[in-house]
Parts: C-alpha cells; structure tokens; sequence
C-alpha cells in the first residue's frame, strides 16, 4: 500500500545488513531514504553466517529469494560433537525436512559479504534511495518538525526521521537509551574462510558442525554454493579488543584446542591468519525509540551468536519497522513506539536464549551429561525442536 511519504528523506546511520533492508523496505514503500556510512565504501567484514527459516520467511516477502540462493548454501543436516572425544551430541535433518517443517522456508548459510551485496545491490536497483559513504553520525537534533544529523566531518542532515542502524557500540543508543559499553562475555571469537580445495577430504563437511566443550567450540560448514569452508573457533579469553577487524593469535588458539579432537586440530592447523572479535551483548530493553528517532538491529537489541540470528533479527526489524510507518501513515513518533512494542519481548527472548545456548555449547561435568540427554532424548532432538518459536518467525503480512 502506497501512501504520502515524507518530504525530506528518512535518514539510517548505518550501510550494514540492517540498515540496508531497512532502505530497501522504506524505499519500496514509496519514501525517500538517505543511509549514512561511516567507512569510505559499503562492505562487511565477518565470516559466515546461518540463515533460519525464519530469515528466508522475509527474504520471501522483499522478493530477494532468488539472490540469496544464488549464492547461499543449503547443509543437509546440522549437528553437534563433543570437541574432545568426537561423540555425536545430536544430528537434525535440514534440507526437504526444514522446509516441511517450517512453511516451505530453508535453513541455509551464506557468506556475509554475499548477503550485504545482496541487499547493497538491491537498495542501488531502487529508486529514492541515497547512499553516501565517510558520513558517519556524531549526534542528532530533533524538533516536531524533523531531525538534524550532525555528521563527523562536521556537516549537518536535515530527514523526517532517523533510524540508528549504527551496531553494538550505537552512539545513537546511548543518546536514546544511555547504558554504556555493551556487556562482556569473557569469550572471544576466531574466524576464518578457506577454498574447498584447501580442505582435506578428511576435514570437509558438508553439513552445519558445532563441536563443543569447556568454554570452547568450533563450528564448520560450507559456503558460497560449497566452494568456500567457513571455521568460526570460540573460547574463553580475558583478552579484550573492541571491534571486528583484529588478528588473533594463532598460539592462543593451538594451546586452548589443545586436547581437541583430531578433526577439530587438523581444521585449526589450516589456518596461518585468523580474524578475532570479542563476543558482547546487552541488557535486553522496552524501550529504544525517542520521538522520531529509533534503534534496529544489533543497535537496539545485540545479541551473542550462539543462535545465529544477528543479522535475521535486524532483517525482522526492518520488516516490521516498514510495516508500523506505513500502518501509522508516517506519524513516525506512534510508528516507532508500535514497532518497539513488537520486537522487545521476541529480541529479548533471542538475546537471553543466546546467552543460555553458550552456557550449553560450552558444558562440561553434569551439566555436559544433561545436556547430551536432552539433545538426544526423543525422536525431535529436544535441544533443537525447542527453537520451534524462533524459526517459525513472524507473518510480515499480519503485524497490524
């Protein structure tokens, strides 16, 4: 449904997944948008990342499917072992059977450079989309009329809203919500992509693969069509950088996978050069939106990867956020607080369980034993059938 959009541009600070479906949402919609950028060019960093049912769910209604599965992989099954002794935790069918389950929608993984060209490519096929680069926001202004973006190149924006698309360390969140620097996990992350022939037969497979243990697990799977093997390694470590571009340190890596499986060693030692981040997240919050501005995304609710749905929730943000400014005919004040009051619960929900997935990757003693039980117990793989709620995901066609 078309309606009269606003007469200057709502403005998104932040050319990443998020912000990028969020202009491709608004700009389909009939609104000028302008995406401001902090980095000289609009790219990703990053590895791997998994895509639910429920993500496919909204590339179905954005009419992007066909992009995303030119360049997606679809893993036959994904699984669990144990990362010392190799022991299968659990094994789910993916495939024809996730898609049974969930509405005809896939479970896939795709690099995460493909998926922001897909949406990258999108936004510049649509028209009333701006997409400026080293326009990084400092602060913002608003009044009833508008918002004023002061960018840190000292020019000033004038839009009829802005959205903080802007990350985990928004500094859009902390005019709006105020609490800080996000909150520290005590693990860090090691990542790394390697060409399928680099990788032993022994080594490759062709399915999602989570070895878990102590405070460490590795988790493997294809990408790009099977041409590529994405590695993701995580333990703990009282190391500290912040942001996503820093190399780790390969000594680190060897001594904490040290009694590791021989697969899980002969996958590590194929690695010369890893990329290290430190894993955050926040407390979940009600609240996130201040007038005409609003948080999406990794700016308004991060949360730990455990789950692999980072990117699907800003992508859900989006959707709904689209969905709430069209209902509410660009009163963006009332669009802002409708679209809040759907995501919290449902974002809090993915964060806390995220926090709690870790705890159950990284087990040992009774809990390890607990764990192995009730992944194995039943024929639908408890530990996996209770993520029900979150991969059946939301019906962008009846939010309001």
């Amino acid at each position: 449904m078309m309606f009269a959009a606003a007469s200057q541009p709502i403005l998104i600070a932040g050319g990443g997944i998020g912000g990028l479906a969020a202009a491709f949402v608004l700009a389909r919609s009939g609104h000028a948008v302008s995406v401001l950028e902090q980095a000289a060019e609009f790219g990703e960093i990053g590895a791997g990342i998994q895509l639910g049912p429920n993500i496919f769910r909204m590339f179905d209604y954005l009419g992007l499917t066909e992009e995303i599965n030119k360049v997606a992989y679809f893993p036959p099954a994904m699984g669990m072992r144990d990362v010392r002794t190799g022991e299968q935790v659990v094994r789910v069918q993916m495939g024809d059977a996730a898609r049974a389950a969930y509405g005809g929608f896939a479970y896939g993984v795709i690099y995460r450079k493909d998926l922001h060209d897909v949406l990258l490519n999108a936004c510049r096929a649509q028209a009333g989309i701006t997409l400026r680069t080293n326009a990084g926001v400092a602060s913002f202004a608003q009044d009833a009329n508008g918002v004023t973006a002061q960018l840190k190149n000292g020019e000033s924006i004038k839009g009829a809203a802005l959205i903080g698309a802007d990350g985990l360390w928004s500094g859009i969140r902390q005019t709006i919500v105020g609490d800080g620097k996000p909150r520290v996990s005590g693990h860090i992350a090691y990542r790394a992509v390697l060409r399928r022939e680099d990788v032993p037969p022994e080594l490759w497979s062709d399915e999602v693969q989570l070895w878990g243990g102590e405070k460490t697990h590795l988790v493997t799977y294809p990408l790009r069509r099977g041409e590529l093997f994405n590695l993701v390694a995580v333990f703990h470590s009282n190391k500290y950088d912040e942001g996503w571009d820093t190399f780790g340190d390969n000594n680190e890596l060897t001594e904490r996978f040290a009694d590791a499986h021989p697969t899980v060693r002969g996958l590590l030692a194929k690695i010369n050069t890893w990329k290290m981040w430190v894993l955050c997240d926040r407390e979940p919050v009600k609240n996130w939106s201040q007038g005409r501005a609003t948080l999406l995304g990794d700016a308004a609710h991060p949360m730990l990867q455990y789950l692999a749905q980072g990117a699907g929730q800003a992508i859900e943000d989006a959707v709904v956020l689209g969905k709430a400014i069209e209902h509410f005919k660009g009163d963006f004040e009332m669009a802002f607080l409708a679209y809040q009051e759907k995501r919290y619960l449902r974002t809090a929900r993915v964060q806390l369980t995220a926090r709690f997935y870790g705890d159950i990757y990284h087990a040992s003693g009774v809990t390890r034993e607990l764990r192995n039980s009730i992944f194995q117990g039943g024929k639908d793989a408890a530990g996996f059938a209770g993520l029900k709620w979150m991969y059946e995901g939301i019906d962008p066609h009846n939010l309001f």
